[in-house]
């Protein structure tokens, strides 16, 4: 699913156009939240791309939502 990543005052914060959603970012698996896994306020998990370390914010990407556990 395509989502944009910005940078907002309290965070990280992740919108999905077509659920027209917005959630921060409350936990990510690895320092650096290119390559790895990212949970949302609302429980969501999502598999973003490999990208460079100092990509600029704001971004759109192509996430992958992973199944709620």
């Amino acid at each position: 699913m395509k989502i944009m990543l910005r940078k907002t005052t309290d965070g990280l914060s992740v919108y999905v156009p077509k659920k027209d959603l917005e959630e921060p970012v409350v936990s990510m698996d690895k320092d650096s939240m290119w390559g790895g896994v990212v949970t949302l306020a609302n429980g969501w998990r999502l598999e973003l791309p490999d990208m460079a370390d100092d990509t600029p914010l704001p971004i759109t990407v192509d996430a992958k939502k992973l199944g709620e556990e």
